[in-house]
């Protein structure tokens, strides 16, 4: 079974895949379904999240840019400011909206991650 490696700084997919995520007050709101990846580069661009857990209020999975997650070392979880009003109201995505830059503008603004395409990844 794979593991987190903190010497290196890496952590595998496995525990990626169906974590939970917390907003900033400790409270679940979601689980990671799948990440989309720069097939590319390697690295990950949005986290897709499902949100049902966050009282239902759009039920179903949301994009969420991989840099408005944070990783919590010490309590080795995700984190997000997401909120109840963002979610409600984030714009919808289908199969082409990955490949549609205005689509990824407004998804990045929504959440106030900055655009993966003007800043280096975390």
């Amino acid at each position: 079974m794979a593991s987190a490696d903190r010497n290196l700084g890496l952590i595998s997919s496995e525990h990626i895949v169906g974590a939970t995520v917390y907003d900033s007050q400790g409270k679940e709101i979601g689980e990671i379904d799948h990440l989309m990846i720069d097939p590319e580069t390697g690295r990950a661009r949005y986290a897709v999240v499902n949100f049902c857990g966050f009282m239902c209020l759009r039920p179903g999975h949301h994009a969420v840019p991989w840099n408005a997650l944070c990783y919590d070392e010490d309590k080795r979880r995700y984190t997000s400011d997401v909120t109840a009003e963002q979610l409600e109201k984030a714009p919808e995505f289908d199969a082409d909206s990955w490949k549609d830059r205005e689509w990824e503008t407004r998804i990045h603004a929504h959440y106030g991650a900055s655009p993966y395409w003007e800043t280096a990844q975390r």
